[in-house]
């Protein structure tokens, strides 16, 4: 099994320190951490029902006593508070020792309701909700960090390789939901927390669904089954599209399915540091549209990918914001026709000064991904 991927104590010290200079920069003491996901990155706790508040030099971690010892193991150089009573009380008591007089808060991601338990104990007057205060800071990956979205690809791309080795007997005959929840299995077996979302399969005309969830449909010979599937590792998440040949592929998506390997090819050769989401989304859909297909392409090029499955940058024809070294995102272009089938093709990119990286190392010919009898 591969070494676990631990950052340094200074690691998170040193994204503190930035999130601290973002909320100061708007004149803000003080931010109060709620989203799990910022909260890990801040920290290293990787549990639920915590809060992170911080400030220029300090911060502390709020949980309870489920989590005590866990979080004392995995947040060196963090004050931990191990609650017995409302996080809100314990949130509001540390405001006041520590003389904050205003408070950033995650906005986009407290509830109304939560909202109103801060503001009833420390006045609306003191809170204030902020954007992106720790989203902005990682879209861009550390090496720690792509070095575990790494391990997540690899892991996820060995399971799927598993499931080939079955063969054609291996999948004819099962259901989707079968194949998905065996997949799940297999990648927690090779090392994965959890798989990153619910993974699709979906087989025949299911596969022009880009969303759908599979369920107790048979998989017959012939069928093109689109994967979709991805693991987590170390805190972080892959995300992976395939889709599989059990036998001769239909015309119409013998021909989609190459127009769709070739946007994808433009697409993963458009990315760079300095250039839009919209750009490199544009490169990929024009190779779409001219064969035809612009009204099947129906989603983003792709998204950024970490600590969630879905995160900045976006990669799609809206967003005009520049990509940067070290980001890391999917490329997955896809043509969808309704009663046929899809072809969806993923892989996850690391952005360079120069171009990109592609982290992902599955074949995606029709060859390669055309089941053999099983032996």
């Amino acid at each position: 099994m591969a070494r676990k991927i631990i950052p340094s104590a200074a690691v998170f010290a040193a994204r503190r320190r930035r999130a601290a200079a973002a909320v100061a920069r708007a004149k803000l003491p003080a931010l109060l951490v709620t989203h799990v996901a910022d909260v890990a990155y801040l920290s290293g706790f990787s549990g639920d029902d915590s809060f992170l508040l911080l400030g220029g030099g300090w911060a502390v971690l709020i949980t309870d006593g489920r989590y005590a010892e866990q979080a004392a193991d995995e947040c060196p150089g963090v004050q931990l508070l191990v609650r017995d009573g409302s996080i809100w009380d314990v949130v509001a008591e540390q405001v006041r020792h520590r003389k904050v007089r205003r408070l950033a808060v995650q906005g986009g991601h407290l509830t109304v309701a939560a909202m109103g338990q801060l503001t009833d104990r420390l006045g609306a007057a003191m809170v204030h909700p902020m954007r992106e205060a720790v989203s902005r800071l990682r879209i861009v990956k550390d090496d720690d960090e792509v070095r575990a979205i790494v391990r997540a690809i690899r892991i996820a791309e060995r399971a799927f390789k598993d499931l080939l080795a079955l063969g054609v007997d291996g999948w004819v005959g099962r259901s989707e939901r079968d194949l998905a929840a065996e997949l799940e299995y297999r990648m927690v077996c090779r090392g994965a927390e959890k798989a990153s979302f619910d993974t699709i399969v979906a087989a025949g005309p299911h596969g022009s669904l880009p969303h759908y969830g599979p369920d107790g449909t048979v998989i017959r010979a012939g069928d093109a089954v689109l994967v979709d599937w991805g693991a987590v590792a170390e805190g972080y998440c892959s995300d992976l599209t395939r889709v599989v040949l059990t036998g001769r592929i239909p015309p119409k998506l013998a021909e989609v399915y190459e127009v769709v390997r070739r946007a994808q090819r433009a697409g993963i050769k458009a990315v760079s540091a300095g250039r839009s989401g919209k750009t490199v989304d544009a490169a990929a859909r024009q190779v779409i549209a001219a064969a035809g297909y612009q009204e099947q392409f129906v989603h983003s090029l792709g998204h950024g990918i970490g600590r969630e499955i879905h995160e900045g940058p976006a990669v799609s024809r809206m967003n005009r914001s520049r990509l940067r070294a070290g980001m890391i995102v999917t490329i997955e272009p896809g043509i969808y026709l309704p009663g046929v089938g899809g072809v969806r093709i993923e892989d996850d990119v690391l952005v360079t000064a120069d171009g990109a990286t592609k982290l992902s190392s599955l074949p995606s010919t029709m060859r390669t991904m055309t089941l053999r009898p099983s032996r």
